[in-house]
């Protein structure tokens, strides 16, 4: 596992070869324990990433899978982890302003999804990459809040056709379990504040 500071990391070998190509299994109640778990444990937010990536290639499926901040200043999302560091580095940055998947995923926090290339070109500036590079042809994202906001998302990308309504739901439970590591990121992110002047 690589590490630029502690709150970008890739995924590892075993949750990399865990990518789940075929049907999904059902969520289980102690697939949750197992998170809340993750949650609790050191080294984070490295920990909860591996453990939200490896149950969501068992229960939802994908090919790419990306983790990101969301900086509402700025209106960016900033790459902290990925299972494809060659094609989508960690720390990339994607300006947002102004575009409807912006407005729908980062502001509005309602889910993403679509299930067709058509939507995906529509949708994202990398299309090409995604669907002609990649071969990939569904997309989900899931907005992750805390405290009433939008802190990041948990991106999913498959072949045509893989990503149904029950899939997003799925999706807001994990990346529920993502939110404290996102939050603590925008903390650390912020300017540190000037000490007042007497």
């Amino acid at each position: 596992m690589q590490t630029n500071n502690a709150f970008t990391v890739t995924a590892t070998a075993t949750a990399t070869a865990a990518i789940a190509t075929t049907t999904p299994r059902a969520l289980q109640l102690s697939d949750l324990a197992q998170l809340a778990l993750a949650v609790r444990a050191g080294h984070q937010p490295s920990t909860i990433f591996d453990a939200v990536h490896a149950l969501a290639a068992e229960v939802i499926g994908f090919k790419l899978f990306t983790i990101m901040y969301f900086d509402a200043d700025c209106f960016e999302v900033e790459r902290l982890f990925t299972n494809m560091p060659a094609i989508y580095p960690l720390s990339g940055r994607k300006k947002k302003r102004g575009s409807a998947w912006g407005e729908h995923t980062l502001r509005l926090m309602k889910p993403f999804r679509a299930t067709h290339p058509d939507g995906i070109r529509q949708a994202f500036d990398d299309h090409e990459t995604l669907i002609e590079g990649l071969g990939l042809g569904s997309i989900l994202n899931i907005p992750i809040a805390y405290d009433g906001k939008c802190v990041g998302t948990m991106n999913l990308t498959h072949v045509e056709g893989w990503y149904r309504e029950e899939h997003e739901q799925i999706g807001v439970l994990l990346g529920s379990f993502l939110a404290a590591p996102l939050a603590m990121h925008a903390i650390a992110a912020m300017p540190a504040a000037q000490p007042l002047v007497p």
